[in-house]
């Protein structure tokens, strides 16, 4: 869809240099202020995506980040470049999670990964809550409204559960990719021992988590 050719360049406006059309732009964009791109939301800028993918990673790379797309599900988002070959700077805003945010996302990646790999991934707001209930920490109505709290950022801000019926929503593919294995396994570690000591009187919070990069309206 591009071309660097000066005769093919998509001038939008009088001293327009860049050499993106229209489409791939607003891709580019979108990707820029997260949290990811959805095929299914946004056939448009997926397919403009995928026409320009190359030059897109490109673009990217000159901002030291580096494009993640999953063609089967349809979707991508950036992170920032992973390699201990330079010093790569901060280029996005890191959203620090709460406790309850990084257990939600532990546990509807499990809902996710447990499903058959070619199936929607549907649940409800109380089987979610259930599986959590191991890390409920204070009084019920702090807990709840807490857990309240997390299941509308993952929603409205993070956007990786999508509303299919009254308390009922579809787990998005892109949570698998939120939090790494490694970050998996240390998470996984920690909270087992806190659900464990739950009986035991209130425990420590770890630190907040900073899995998902994005701009300001993530």
């Amino acid at each position: 869809m591009s071309d660097d050719t000066p005769d093919a360049t998509p001038r939008l406006w009088t001293g327009d240099t860049g050499r993106l059309h229209d489409q791939s732009r607003r891709a580019l964009l979108r990707l820029l202020q997260g949290p990811y791109l959805s095929g299914r939301a946004q056939p448009q800028l997926w397919s403009a995506l995928v026409a320009d993918e190359a030059t897109i990673r490109s673009r990217l790379h000159e901002l030291f980040l580096d494009l993640v797309i999953d063609h089967v599900d349809e979707f991508a988002f950036t992170r920032k470049v992973r390699t201990g070959e330079v010093d790569v700077p901060q280029a996005l805003r890191s959203e620090r999670l709460t406790f309850a945010d990084t257990v939600m996302l532990l546990v509807l990646r499990q809902l996710l990964l447990a499903a058959a790999t070619d199936s929607r991934v549907i649940v409800d707001q109380e089987e979610v809550f259930e599986r959590l209930a191991v890390y409920r920490d204070g009084d019920e109505s702090t807990y709840r409204r807490n857990l309240n709290a997390a299941w509308t950022r993952m929603k409205n801000r993070f956007r990786v559960l999508h509303d299919v019926g009254e308390d009922r929503v579809e787990i998005s593919p892109v949570v698998k990719f939120l939090i790494d294995e490694d970050r998996v396994r240390a998470l996984t570690q920690v909270y087992a021992q806190i659900a464990g000591e739950a009986g035991a009187g209130p425990a420590a919070e770890p630190e907040p988590d900073e899995p998902i990069e994005g701009g300001d309206d993530a």
